[in-house]
């Protein structure tokens, strides 16, 4: 259907359902329109932001009839036109765990056929503020600190971010004329460290950093990947440890292992597991997991390159955990992952459509989901976490 709407065009319609992004859907004569800073139920008048052939994106720019779930954001960089970091400041944290919910049963119901039972865990801080640790912020062309707009290339500038740990916004960074674009990273600890880097090169603080898990020390470079929720790192690894029922003479698959986080978190509460085998991708983050498991000797064996790489040369998986990117495994992992017939499969995701389209190869392989639970690692934001656990059925 052919739209008379343009950019910039104001409406008034009735905002429906969410949708996977963080997006609701409205229609106006027809035209499908994703409306960002809504929420389900509400009137608002909305102003087109882009077209295409399939559908048009808008803001909400004014509230005509308010949901009760809508809140003052706290953040005065959030908005129409302003910082895209967090889509849903304006939703109470207990009805984001309700629409993140919708969305998980929603693509999993139609990408992969399957009717699953969802539950959204909140995870602290209970305020939805402050927990993020890492942080990569763009630079403006007044050389000030900024985040990207939504769906742009513009830099909103800022001087504090809500998101952040509260030791992120008191360094100088807000204060400085930065040159060139190179974005500014910045690694925050749970021992207090504290790392600013540019260009792959350690400007501020540590070059070497410490992350503490329950007992347990890891050592980082900035730029190894690390769960970005000040809680994700625990929450994850005991939720792993919990659904994992690891055995002694157990083979282990640590896939897209990173530093090690999963791996000495499993190697350490069964110390009797025959073998573990990490493989992970990035050259620092696969440096880092030697040294992290470098205490088990032989039983942990690290293998630097893509999962498809090294997966075909491994003979034996009794237990198979794996955190791949937003993209997901894809096929071929799938089916080397299924050759090796692993008793159990537990996959850590921050993707549910991508996590919704693997678990359909699992399951039509003979495997069976029998546990998936949500984890709010991105309040304030449409991203998702989830744990599903795969047995032979």
């Amino acid at each position: 259907m052919s739209s008379t709407l343009k950019v910039g065009d104001q409406v008034e319609v009735l905002i429906g359902p969410i949708a996977n992004g963080g997006h609701f859907v409205a229609r106006h004569n027809g035209q499908v329109i994703f409306v960002r800073h809504a929420i389900a139920g509400e009137t608002a008048l909305v102003e087109i932001t882009s077209i295409s052939s399939k559908l048009a994106r808008a803001d909400a720019i004014s509230i005509i009839k308010a949901s009760p779930d809508r809140i003052e954001s706290i953040c005065k960089f959030s908005g129409p036109g302003k910082c895209g970091g967090c889509d849903f400041l304006h939703i109470s944290l207990t009805r984001q765990l309700e629409l993140k919910a919708q969305v998980v049963t929603e693509l999993f119901s139609r990408i992969a056929k399957m009717e699953i039972k969802f539950e959204m865990r909140s995870v602290a801080p209970s305020s939805g503020l402050h927990w993020r640790t890492r942080v990569d912020f763009a630079i403006s062309k007044n050389g000030n600190i900024g985040l990207y707009s939504a769906r742009s290339n513009e830099v909103i500038e800022i001087d504090r971010c809500e998101a952040v740990l509260e030791d992120i916004n008191n360094l100088d960074i807000f204060k400085r004329t930065w040159r060139g674009d190179d974005r500014v990273e910045v690694a925050a600890t749970n021992t207090g460290q504290i790392s600013v880097s540019r260009g792959g090169r350690t400007i501020e603080g540590q070059s070497q950093l410490v992350e503490r898990v329950g007992e347990l020390k890891y050592q980082l470079t900035p730029a190894s990947f690390w769960q970005g929720h000040t809680g994700a790192p625990e929450v994850l690894v005991n939720e792993v440890l919990r659904v994992g029922e690891f055995q002694s003479d157990d083979h282990v698959l640590d896939l897209y292992g990173g530093a090690g986080l999963f791996a000495k978190a499993i190697l350490n509460k069964v110390p009797s597991i025959a073998k573990l085998h990490l493989i992970e991708s990035n050259e620092k983050a696969t440096s880092d997991a030697r040294k992290n498991l470098q205490e088990f000797g032989k039983t942990a064996s690290i293998y630097p390159g893509r999962v498809e790489q090294w997966l075909s040369q491994i003979k034996r998986a009794d237990v198979v955990v794996l955190d791949p990117p937003r993209s997901g495994t894809g096929d071929l992992v799938n089916k080397l992952l299924i050759g090796l017939k692993p008793r159990k499969i537990i996959y850590v995701s921050c993707d549910p459509a991508s996590l919704a389209r693997d678990s359909a190869q699992l399951v039509a392989a003979g495997y069976k989901l029998g546990h998936i639970v949500g984890f709010d690692l991105f309040p304030n934001t449409q991203h998702i976490e989830c744990v599903a656990t795969f047995t032979q059925g």
